[in-house]
């Protein structure tokens, strides 16, 4: 039993290190073990079948479904250009950006692989205004564009013993998929953000702050938005802060990334 589990620590270990790629963006080592397209392709079918099982909020007949859509493009033109400087224009590749205000008293945000974007109605009387939205679907899309769904996939694909699928598609492989619904999961009663590694929320923090600043939001609101989501605690928090870094240690190191987020920001007219 010693000898095999011996065996199976190696070959983990093995697979962790071979699956191993580093973010063009964020320099960091992340465990890939699943194709972007793959991803895209499974959070295409979630996303579509999550929005025929709730109730959508039109962006022709509301203000607060269309500042959605404003906001969210601005945010995305932003991420497209930075990447662009960065000559990383090629890890957007498949993305085809969607946002959608859903009618919901969930206090959140999520956006999946490919740029499929939900944002709760009960999020926006905490947000009160664009600037804020646009600290949050920075910090969200950066989740999708930074891979760490993806890392956390592989991450579980690895203790569960999967391995390399070999090129057989995801959604043809029922662990697989299983293990997608653990990480993404959208429906009705749960909000689809699960929680992210202390790292992984550093990085959304510090590049969802330049996003936001770059479309023309002033990112010193983020600190405020915080203070807000965090006075809302009591025994069931917000999704957006199930098992996140504590409410002072993020607005503390919010504060340390604003003199380079301001570098970035721009104001202009909205």
């Amino acid at each position: 039993m010693t000898r095999n589990l011996a065996i199976a620590a190696v070959a983990a270990a093995t697979l962790t290190f071979a699956g191993c790629t580093r973010n063009a963006i964020t320099g960091r080592s992340q465990l890939s073990l699943v194709s972007e397209s793959e991803m895209q392709s499974m959070a295409l079918t979630q996303y579509q079948q999550f929005l025929t099982q709730n109730k959508v909020v039109s962006a022709s007949s509301s203000k607060d479904a269309e500042m959605v859509v404003r906001v969210g493009n601005r945010i995305a033109n932003a991420i497209t250009t930075y990447y662009q400087q960065k000559g990383a224009s090629d890890i957007l590749k498949g993305y085809k950006w969607e946002f959608n205000l859903v009618d919901s008293k969930e206090v959140n945000a999520w956006c999946m692989p490919g740029g499929k974007v939900v944002v709760y109605t009960g999020l926006l009387p905490v947000t009160r205004d664009e600037a804020s939205l646009a600290i949050v679907l920075g910090h969200e899309i950066t989740h999708a564009v930074a891979g760490h769904g993806r890392e956390r996939m592989s991450q579980q694909m690895v203790a569960q013993g999967l391995g390399s699928l070999g090129g057989v598609a995801l959604g043809g492989n029922p662990q697989a998929a299983s293990i997608f619904n653990s990480v993404y999961a959208p429906s009705a009663q749960v909000g689809v953000l699960l929680p992210n590694s202390r790292k992984q929320e550093s990085e959304a923090d510090h590049y969802g702050l330049i996003f936001a600043a770059m479309a023309g939001y002033n990112p010193q609101v983020a600190i405020a938005f915080w203070e807000r989501m965090a006075s809302l605690g009591g025994d069931k928090p917000p999704v957006m802060l199930s098992d996140h870094p504590s409410d002072q240690a993020r607005i503390d190191n919010i504060k340390k990334l604003m003199p380079e987020a301001l570098t970035y920001y721009k104001p202009v007219s909205h």
